[in-house]
């Protein structure tokens, strides 16, 4: 019973709040994992949406605050945070993007700011938030997830917009013919027409599947290391129930410790998912005759 009780915690704590239609023809929320998954592909995670643009409100405000109160004169503490972020984000750019285009530090600024504010509401107790929607929505057994980016329907959402980027910019910079000869006559060629063509097939296998790759692994690589991460929270969160005072001891330790390493983690997969952003479209903007 125990195990049961834990197993249902855990996949309580990982389901989302899902609004779609239901079997009934209805539209409205999903009381159970099967209704959720029975509404398909026009469903959508609340919970995910609230909080990505919640959070990006919360980065839009404390900006705009910096740049209201900006002063030329003794600067203040978020004039400072601020103007640290933007040096930092700017200097990146400068040292891995090699083309000119004014789009590229304030994209990868926000990046940066909103993927770390979502991750950052991981350190928050898992049962906090979801408790206290259980109890403005009066509803016990409310699905509530809280890190948009342990939904792979958000990571993929961000690195699908980044990649259509890269194929805008590929094609307005090398045009089309360009970005066709980029995915057909790479990386095998010969001066001998005929082999050329061959080797068409093979190059465009490789180069599509390399392309396609770029939003996957973007998208992929942020979620599983923060749904490891949350996960990881859960297990802990787990032990406190487990009514054993010398487990849930052991739960306050490593809740401690794995937030303090977890800073770490949201800080690190911020940056990543920033950089390589500015790698690609870096990468599309190389007009190569």
């Amino acid at each position: 019973m125990a195990e049961q009780t834990a197993s249902g915690y855990i996949q309580h704590h990982l389901q989302n709040l899902t609004f779609g239609k239901l079997g009934n023809g209805d539209w409205g929320f999903a009381h159970t994992a099967q209704e959720a998954k029975e509404m398909g592909f026009w469903a959508f995670h609340v919970d995910t949406l609230g909080w990505s643009i919640a959070v990006g409100l919360i980065f839009i405000l404390l900006f705009r605050m910096a740049a209201k109160k900006v002063t030329s004169g003794q600067p203040g503490a978020l004039q400072n945070f601020v103007e640290v972020l933007i040096e930092f984000v700017d200097g990146s750019v400068k040292d891995t993007f090699h083309g000119r285009n004014p789009l590229i530090a304030p994209l990868a600024l926000t990046i940066f700011v909103w993927v770390f504010l979502m991750n950052a509401i991981d350190l928050v107790p898992v049962d906090w938030i979801p408790q206290l929607a259980a109890i403005i929505s009066g509803d016990p057994h409310l699905f509530f997830r809280v890190v948009p980016t342990t939904d792979p329907n958000a990571t993929l959402g961000m690195s699908l917009s980044v990649f259509a980027l890269i194929i805008f910019y590929s094609i307005k910079v090398k045009g089309i013919g360009g970005f066709i000869g980029e995915l057909t006559l790479h990386p095998f060629g010969s001066k001998n027409l005929l082999v050329q063509a061959l080797l068409i097939p093979v190059n465009f296998l490789l180069e599509f599947v390399t392309l396609v790759a770029k939003p996957i692994s973007l998208a992929l690589r942020l979620f599983g290391n923060m749904y490891a991460g949350e996960l990881v929270f859960i297990l802990i969160a787990v032990m406190f129930g487990s009514g054993l005072l010398w487990l849930s001891g052991l739960g306050v330790v490593l809740q401690w410790a794995w937030a303090v390493f977890h800073i770490l983690i949201i800080t690190l997969q911020a940056f990543i998912f920033m950089m390589l952003t500015i790698v690609y479209l870096s990468m599309a903007h190389e007009d190569n005759h």
